[in-house]
């Protein structure tokens, strides 16, 4: 569990852990790495729903805010197949090269665009729109990440965004940058007309937004 945040109770994540089928071996390395090492990662239960939610969006072309070893990166790329692409986007050239290693072994790389680097930078040095976004950069970032990928967002396509309940904070919040961003960051998401969004309780909270 090291590496992973969850708000949810010991019992429902214990469950959830153990309904879900074994891993591929790529990703179960990846996800023991993790554990010993405390890299965060969005976890195998989080994991599959995002694959879930990019097979039922169609999704071709993905762009990652903020990617670490790469592990939901690789549930992203077997979700949207051969013919798909999806952006990796890490500061860290360590973390690349590790990531790197993992999608050769899993027979993804083809499909994916490593950039190094501020995440920010390399999506504005990226051209063309996408089937979806996900954001899982350093949390004042947030909003800063919804103004930009809105415009570049398809119709139809959707805004996915990890931590958005920030292990509870947001319901007792507290006057930290990352707090208020998150805050900031849902308040404009639900506000915003052209959205039409839900933050799912799983783990530290997924807010899934289907732009209009």
């Amino acid at each position: 569990m090291s590496g992973e945040l969850t708000i949810t109770g010991a019992e429902v994540e214990r469950y959830l852990r153990e309904a879900i089928p074994p891993r591929d071996a790529v990703l179960a390395e990846m996800e023991a790495q993790a554990a010993r090492r405390d890299i965060p990662i969005v976890g195998p239960v989080v994991g599959r729903f995002l694959y879930l939610l990019a097979r039922m969006a169609g999704a071709r072309r993905i762009f990652e805010f903020g990617s670490a070893i790469g592990y939901s990166t690789l549930w992203w790329a077997h979700a949207v197949g051969e013919a798909g692409e999806v952006f990796y986007t890490d500061h860290s050239p360590a973390n690349r090269e590790e990531a790197a290693k993992y999608f050769e072994r899993a027979g993804v790389a083809g499909r994916i665009r490593q950039l190094t680097g501020d995440a920010l930078a390399s999506f504005a040095a990226t051209t063309g729109d996408f089937d979806l976004i996900f954001c899982d950069l350093d949390k004042p970032s947030y909003p800063e990440v919804l103004r930009r990928s809105l415009p570049r967002l398809k119709p139809g396509g959707l805004l996915v965004a990890d931590n958005v309940l920030w292990s509870g904070r947001v319901a007792c919040p507290d006057e930290t940058r990352e707090t208020q961003a998150i805050l900031e960051f849902n308040r404009a998401v639900y506000a915003h007309p052209g959205l039409f969004p839900a933050i799912v309780p799983l783990r530290d909270g997924l807010l899934v937004a289907r732009k209009e």
